[in-house]
């Protein structure tokens, strides 16, 4: 699992961003446990996520923040990155974002792109 923190705020919302491979639902979900394992994860006010399977195609979870999941599942798509979850967490801090919530998922979904290591599955 790569992590990455504090490199995102927004009028008080703060941004991470983590990803690791997996191949199956099954995987995801043991994936999101365990980054919430850690109370800071756990507490967050949303985790979406997203994975394209290499047998079961997409995967997205919204976590209450409604069209997130697809933002990063259209990215993912656009890299042609498969067997790979990526999860973007967010504490709201007391400020509506309105629209500008999906370009704060896309910044952290380029983030990872351009830092994490063996992103193998890009094209």
């Amino acid at each position: 699992m790569q992590q990455f923190e504090n490199f995102l705020t927004d009028r008080g919302s703060k941004y991470a961003v983590s990803g690791g491979p997996v191949s199956s639902r099954a995987e995801i979900k043991t994936f999101l446990k365990q980054l919430c394992r850690d109370k800071r994860y756990a507490k967050a006010t949303h985790n979406t996520w997203a994975a394209i399977l290499p047998d079961d195609g997409p995967a997205k979870g919204d976590d209450g923040e409604a069209g997130a999941g697809m933002v990063i599942l259209r990215m993912l798509e656009r890299e042609g990155l498969t067997g790979h979850v990526v999860v973007v967490s967010r504490w709201f801090g007391g400020t509506k974002l309105g629209g500008d919530r999906f370009r704060r998922v896309q910044d952290a979904v380029d983030h990872y792109m351009a830092n994490a290591e063996g992103l193998d599955g890009a094209a």
